[in-house]
């Protein structure tokens, strides 16, 4: 199953966030680009591509542990930014040192689970709203709305493990479905950088 890590933030703040995007699915060229979905915001935390059903039980202990030591901290989505020319994301305020951190923690469970993970990079906390259909779409006028957008703040509670299940109909344009595996609440528990 293909598994992945993330915070997903609350119905309310989405919903601040969705009525920005609707601003910015209004503008000219926003034909040009692959909106993502509601249901599938998030900020990715670690992802673990294909994992051996087997590895599941131990994969989730070890979240668990790496929930258990991160304590809640508050967040918001902030502003925006792009990767390249093709993805466009919100981005987020509030205690990105623990974000980061429960990132750094989710990864390293997921290597200690077993899973092979790809080479570790840097984590920058970023919610994908759209994907350009082609790579000379001009994303400035989407970056300049996005930049002034500054969502309320809410306290990070769980660690997700999200499923994603990838669209099988060759329908173009089809989005992933995801479903959630598992949640463990943040509880603050101390204990060190790593994963357990």
């Amino acid at each position: 199953m293909r598994l992945f890590a993330a915070v997903v933030p609350p119905s309310a703040q989405l919903d601040e966030l969705g009525r920005v995007v609707d601003r910015l699915r209004r503008l000219p060229g926003a034909d040009g680009l692959r909106w993502t979905p509601r249901p599938g915001w998030h900020f990715t935390l670690a992802f673990m591509g294909e994992v051996d059903e087997e590895l599941l039980p131990e994969l989730r202990a070890r979240l668990a542990r790496a929930a258990h030591r991160t304590p809640p901290f508050p967040l918001r989505l902030h502003g925006g930014g792009h990767f390249g020319r093709r993805a466009l994301w919100a981005g987020a305020a509030g205690d990105l040192d623990e974000l980061r951190l429960l990132a750094e923690r989710a990864d390293a469970a997921a290597r200690r689970a077993g899973v092979p993970m790809e080479e570790h990079r840097r984590y920058q906390a970023h919610l994908t709203v759209a994907r350009a259909r082609a790579e000379g779409a001009g994303l400035r006028p989407f970056l300049d709305e996005l930049a002034g957008f500054e969502g309320s703040r809410w306290q990070v509670g769980e660690l997700v493990l999200v499923r994603s299940n990838l669209p099988v109909s060759g329908v173009p344009g089809e989005q992933p479905r995801y479903e959630t595996v598992d949640r463990r609440p943040l509880a603050g528990g101390g204990g060190g950088e790593g994963a357990g």
